[in-house]
């Protein structure tokens, strides 16, 4: 009995020596699964040419397989700038997450630029990244600190804040949109900086590149996203609907009031909102640039209100809750005397009309 228990445990022993020496040639033996809790990815922008604000994410997951290939998922609906409307802001007008709710970053840490983390506890290694973020993907290499902070614990964190330029992610439209919404200028780009500490995987079958790779991100829950969770008071709904409207996502076909099969992503946020505004009639406004004549006009955009609300309907919101009013040419938000003021002037807007 004696001999069988010593056998075991110089079993164990040789074993935790193998593993150790393993990790020791390859620092992300078995695979490393992101701690988000203890982990941080926050982005700068800067207004009015002088004041700088942070912001950051609450919901994001990753894991680094065994070759160093790495994957993090960012659920931009958990955006936290810190003041609700200036999330619904981001949400809507800036990510437009209901078209595009994740945004992914891949990237690879050669392995043998980190095997002797072990002894050396820190280095600053050159990585190649790809951010996919509203729908375009972009390649780029910055220097990244990696950290053995235990033998069970790693951090990768920015070395210096990496710059993300708006243009290179087709969100330029998105920064015209939070400068009307709020009457300030932004910088159409914004430094990121990161801090994520990894775990190393224990008991499970090491992660493969193709896995990493071919992962589907986790959907954003309720709970991630930080605005009030239930229904909204009366001034978090006004404040909604205002934005609602400058999202520019509600489209027809030229000249009719059929709705585009891409409005659907904007029109069933809408029927979320409402639905967590009760005791509340909202007002579906239809407007219309000043071609043609002033009656056909104002048809035109009584008949697209109504499309939308009939939508909305459609999709369980109560139809005593909203009604359908087209303003026509009367109410341009700017000059019709280009082809982009006439396309802000073709749009749909929310009110609150009592409550």
């Amino acid at each position: 009995m004696q001999a069988f228990g010593l056998r075991n445990v110089m079993a164990a022993c040789l074993l935790a020596a193998a593993t150790f020496a393993q990790a020791q040639e390859n620092p992300f033996s078995g695979g490393w699964t992101l701690d988000a809790e203890a982990s941080v990815l926050r982005f700068q922008s800067v207004k009015n040419l002088t004041k700088v604000e942070s912001s950051g994410f609450a919901s994001f997951s990753g894991a680094i397989a065994e070759d160093g290939t790495a994957r993090i998922d960012i659920q931009l609906d958990s955006v936290d700038t810190g003041i609700d409307l200036r999330n619904v802001r981001m949400r809507f007008l800036f990510f437009e997450t209901f078209e595009h709710p994740t945004a992914t970053i891949t990237a690879r840490i050669d392995p043998a630029l980190v095997r002797d983390l072990v002894d050396r506890r820190r280095k600053t290694v050159p990585v190649t990244y790809t951010l996919d973020l509203h729908g375009i993907s972009r390649e780029t290499t910055a220097d990244v600190a990696v950290t053995m902070i235990t033998d069970s614990l790693v951090s990768v964190s920015s070395s210096v804040p990496i710059s993300v330029a708006t243009a290179d992610h087709d969100l330029d439209n998105g920064i015209r949109k939070l400068q009307d919404a709020a009457g300030v200028e932004i910088v159409p780009s914004a430094t990121v900086t990161f801090d994520f500490v990894f775990s190393r995987n224990a008991g499970a079958a090491p992660l493969q590149m193709a896995e990493i790779r071919s992962a589907e991100p986790e959907p954003v829950s309720v709970s991630a996203a930080l605005e009030p969770s239930g229904t909204f008071d009366r001034d978090a709904c006004v404040g909604r609907f205002e934005i609602l409207s400058r999202t520019d996502n509600i489209t027809f076909r030229s000249g009719s009031s059929r709705l585009d099969a891409s409005s659907s992503f904007i029109l069933d946020s809408i029927v979320d909102i409402v639905s967590r505004c009760p005791g509340l009639r909202i007002e579906v406004g239809g407007h219309t640039d000043a071609d043609g004549s002033d009656a056909a006009n104002l048809a035109l955009s009584q008949r697209r209100a109504s499309s939308v609300t009939r939508y909305l309907v459609n999709n369980g919101v109560d139809q005593n809750r909203v009604f359908a009013m087209g303003y026509g040419e009367a109410m341009p938000v700017v000059p019709n005397d280009s082809v982009e003021n006439k396309r802000l002037n073709r749009r749909i807007e929310f009110s609150v009309i009592d409550g």
